[in-house]
């Protein structure tokens, strides 16, 4: 019996045995299952710190200096830098050209006109040319020729140099190699980090940021000022220098009423000022042209201002508007934006501490 029973075993035993291999052989990937942590060990950019996460999230932050890394790290390269830069300037010097001969063309239509009606009205008017064309290159130059606002320079990459949340919410740039603030993004036309980027300006060839966003909007101040000045006085030398209309080509309109009458009297007067552009010299198609590219680039840089203008109220940039970011709320709508923006040393209280500042007293 004891034999029996012991052959049994062995025998249940090799059937189990040769079962479980076949198994193995028929669903092999049943049995590959290992026990490995889910984190893993890796080094923040900030600190030089390591730190255990998970290899499923993109990004994790560090808990000493609050920096952002990026797991999914792709080294960037700035492709056609210089064929953008190259582009960008000379699309700066052919604009700059065109201001000079619209400034130039508009000086030689117009002042004749004005002069002859009185000097010192002409040289008046001169001087305001002269200003309003000096204020506009010289703010357009600072926008385009100046830093758009580059990054402070910071520690990082060393514990014991870069202290507790030195680096909260900073990013590192794989263009510029280095860290980004939370306010700067990086442009790849200019090829820098730029603080409080608003957006790259093909017409400046430049970034507007924080070292020039101010230049930029005293730019289109001065030249929506200096388009209305000139379409003004472009009209009012035509109105000087334009033939006078032929009245035999005006009929007497006999026999008609109405809206017949009108369509009429307006044809007859569109025949006869058309006419009498025949005669009209080469200065006064000057200032026709004059006029219809003032009104024309006025209103595009009046829309451009407004625009701006409106984020500035809102303490906010473009792409802070358009971006995840932008709709956070954290941003405050205040008049305070403005004087914020635009630098100004003093408010009223530091003119009128009485009234604005100054505690009401109450006698008992």
């Amino acid at each position: 019996m004891d034999f029996a029973d012991s052959a049994t075993t062995s025998t249940t035993a090799m059937r189990s045995s040769t079962s479980a291999a076949d198994d193995d052989i028929l669903y092999p990937e049943e049995h590959n299952v290992t026990s490995v942590s889910d984190d893993h060990e890796t080094t923040c950019w900030g600190c030089g710190l390591r730190v255990l996460v998970s290899p499923h999230v993109p990004a994790f932050k560090c808990f000493w200096c609050g920096a952002i890394s990026n797991q999914n790290i792709i080294k960037c390269e700035n492709q056609n830098f210089r064929w953008r830069r190259l582009r960008d300037r000379c699309f700066v010097s052919i604009l700059i050209v065109f201001i000079l001969l619209v400034i130039c063309g508009g000086i030689w239509a117009i002042y004749p006109v004005l002069l002859s009606l009185g000097y010192i009205y002409g040289g008046v008017n001169i001087l305001i040319a002269i200003i309003l064309s000096i204020f506009t290159l010289s703010t357009f130059s600072l926008s385009a020729f100046r830093s758009a606002g580059a990054p402070p320079n910071i520690i990082w990459g060393s514990y014991p140099a870069v202290t507790k949340g030195a680096l909260e919410n900073y990013r590192f740039c794989e263009y510029c190699a280095k860290p980004k603030s939370p306010r700067a993004h990086h442009c790849r036309s200019c090829g820098m980090c730029v603080l409080d980027m608003d957006h790259h300006c093909p017409f400046i060839g430049n970034c507007v940021g924080a070292a020039n966003h101010r230049h930029f909007i005293l730019f289109l101040i001065s030249a929506i000022i200096g388009m209305i000045y000139a379409s003004i006085m472009s009209v009012y030398a035509v109105y000087h220098i334009w033939p006078p209309l032929n009245n035999w080509q005006i009929h007497l309109l006999t026999g008609a009423f109405g809206q017949k009458l009108v369509m009429r009297m307006l044809k007859d007067i569109f025949v006869a000022f058309m006419s009498s552009m025949l005669f009209l010299p080469a200065r006064g198609l000057v200032l026709i042209y004059l006029f219809i590219a003032s009104v024309s680039i006025e209103i595009g840089l009046s829309v451009l201002l407004w625009q701006q203008l409106s984020f500035i109220y809102e303490g906010k940039t473009y792409l802070s508007h358009i971006s995840a970011s932008g709709g956070e709320g954290t941003a405050v709508k205040d008049c305070q934006n403005f004087v914020r923006f635009f630098g100004f040393p003093y408010t009223r209280t530091r003119y009128l501490p009485s009234f604005f500042s100054s505690k009401k007293r109450h006698k008992k």
